[in-house]
């Protein structure tokens, strides 16, 4: 079963990435999240955007 959303780390990787330019992405808004708690976390579908926009 595919997941709904990611941990910043797991968007990393899957976007062949650093940890740090994901967080670094999100703090500035071009990696849109949604607050947990306190994890930040993102969509699915913004990680198929990206990769779909990417090539």
């Amino acid at each position: 079963m595919k997941k709904e959303a990611y941990s910043i780390p797991e968007t990393a990787k899957i976007l062949g990435i650093g940890r740090s330019l994901a967080y670094q992405l999100a703090r500035e808004g071009k990696l849109k999240t949604v607050k947990l708690g306190k994890r930040l976390i993102v969509p699915a579908k913004v990680i198929e955007q990206m990769l779909s926009a990417c090539g």
